[in-house]
């Protein structure tokens, strides 16, 4: 195993998934203070983070495949694992969602600090039936477009528009505003913001994202019977040696 390619595989889990928290909750926050009416916030957010993911995506899926979700490396390790072992190692995925988690938080810490606003535990109290629902749908349908785009070999710029626009539009046909990440859920609890979340939402979330995940994957085998054969291609090559040797 190479510890060098490890580790930058893995920063990349946390650098990738801190800046979309901090696009998420940054927007959140400015679009609070520059606007009045919540349909105009919620608007502005939803671009904000739109776009961040699409351009996070295109700067780092060539060095880690640009998960920045533990679903989706979860549904990476699922599907690899079915056609021979080929899927993110148990190792990586472990380290992925460690880094993802500890990004998170950290990316709403920091947006905190760049708008002078204390680091809270956030008091936007979330679940209800609806939104559970909501997470689900969100998560499922986003699961299900990562595999699909996988298994059709999309290019990364198709990925990074494809998912930037399936979670901007989710903040909209969703209750919940499409968190359909848990570590992302993580991390907006230490924002007492327009994005934050409370802790006693955080373990409805969780379940019904990781219900959503579980569907979406069962869809992607259905929809896409061969979908176990483009694991690979949810990330870099999984073998832990240095990206630019693996294009060779």
């Amino acid at each position: 195993m190479n510890t060098i390619t490890l580790l930058r595989r893995t920063g990349a889990e946390l650098l990738g998934t801190g800046l979309l928290v901090t696009v998420v909750v940054g927007s959140g926050i400015a679009a609070s203070r520059l606007s009045i009416d919540p349909g105009l916030q919620l608007l502005e957010n939803s671009i904000a983070t739109a776009l961040g993911l699409g351009v996070l995506i295109l700067l780092l899926r060539p060095v880690s495949g640009a998960h920045f979700n533990p679903v989706v490396s979860v549904a990476d390790t699922i599907l690899g694992r079915r056609h021979h072992h080929t899927g993110l190692p148990l190792t990586l995925l472990a380290l992925y969602v460690v880094a993802q988690v500890v990004g998170a938080i950290g990316g709403a810490v920091l947006a905190n600090a760049m708008f002078a606003t204390p680091t809270a535990l956030s008091t936007t109290n979330r679940s209800t039936p609806a939104t559970f629902l909501a997470e689900i749908v969100a998560t499922a349908g986003l699961v299900l477009l990562i595999i699909g785009l996988a298994r059709a070999h999309r290019s990364t710029p198709v990925i990074a528009a494809a998912a930037g626009s399936y979670i901007g539009a989710a903040y909209w046909f969703t209750s919940s505003t499409s968190f359909a990440n848990p570590a992302v859920t993580i991390g907006r609890v230490f924002t007492d913001t327009f994005a934050g979340i409370a802790p006693a939402s955080v373990l409805p979330f969780l379940a019904a994202q990781l219900l959503g995940a579980a569907i979406g994957i069962v869809l992607a085998l259905l929809l896409f019977p061969h979908a176990t054969t483009a694991a690979d291609d949810l990330t870099v090559s999984h073998n832990l040696t240095d990206p630019e040797k693996d294009s060779s």
